[in-house]
């Protein structure tokens, strides 16, 4: 399933539980399979989270990640299971590894939601980059019903996504919105009849894996705040030396598809220069 120089797709199996993987061109898809327990996330699928990211980033055809649920169900939660573990791990829990590690995928990141995409289902949501949601979808955040301090980290990255007051306002309440509101609020992106969220993700997907990695990379890097100005010079430095943006111009002028040049190097681009 695995090679040293190419991640090739398949599935990591945990019991019952498993991490579903497919490489279609240059999207990736992770599946969040555990449907008796409506796709919630077992201590060990948390645990093989970040490797199975780590092989996606370094597999150079993969240009962008799809994250989605199966069987109608984004995720719906954590199992409460596996509580104990994650209480006595606080804030270095292995839940917030896989959501950091997830948030700092260094290539475009889709959650296509549909059905619950509660607690930890949540949690994954907010560290993607974008979140496409069917209109069936209803997100929530629990902790405060089962007397739970959500981690911090994760709790700030909720604020920065949709501001101080709904941030508090889901977590005091733990209720469940729907898709709609979740547009309102900024948790989605945009809202699709169910039969088209699998159109749209495509044509997402699509439309960035065309464009400039390059462009799209330092984008992410710099939105993200983990470019210093060390970092930000480097990124510059690379559309010089690239001829990324002489083929860009070029393509325009011509009125034909650009043909990206520039590829990652193979260290990976987050460890060529400081990052912050």
């Amino acid at each position: 399933m695995v090679t040293a120089a190419k991640w090739t797709g398949g599935r990591v199996s945990v019991a019952d539980a498993e991490l579903l993987v497919e490489v279609a061109g240059p999207v990736a898809t992770v599946v969040i399979h555990n449907p008796a327990r409506r796709n919630a996330m077992t201590s060990a699928m948390w645990r093989r989270l970040p490797g199975v990211l780590d092989r996606l980033e370094a597999d150079p055809a993969v240009r962008a990640l799809v994250l989605t649920g199966a069987d109608g169900t984004f995720c719906a939660g954590a199992d409460l299971g596996d509580l104990d573990e994650l209480l006595d791990a606080g804030d270095a829990s292995i839940a917030v590894t896989a959501e950091e590690r997830l948030a700092a995928f260094a290539k475009p990141t889709v959650a296509a939601i549909r059905g619950a995409c509660v607690g930890g289902g949540c949690q994954l949501a907010v560290a993607c980059d974008l979140r496409l949601a069917a209109d069936d979808a209803r997100f929530g955040v629990p902790p405060a019903r089962l007397g739970l301090v959500y981690p911090a980290p994760t709790t700030r990255r909720l604020a920065r996504l949709v501001g101080p007051s709904t941030a508090k306002a889901l977590l005091f309440t733990a209720e469940l919105i729907d898709a709609e509101r979740a547009l309102r609020v900024g948790l989605a992106d945009e809202v699709l009849p169910a039969a088209a969220l699998s159109a749209r993700v495509g044509a997402v997907t699509a439309a960035v894996t065309a464009r400039s990695r390059l462009s799209v990379m330092a984008a992410k890097e710099i939105i993200d705040g983990r470019a210093d100005n060390d970092r930000i010079a480097w990124w510059h430095g690379q559309v010089r030396a690239s001829g990324e943006a002489r083929e860009g111009v070029a393509a325009a002028n011509e009125r034909r598809p650009a043909r990206f040049p520039w590829s990652p190097p193979e260290a990976g681009p987050a460890e060529t220069g400081s990052t912050g």
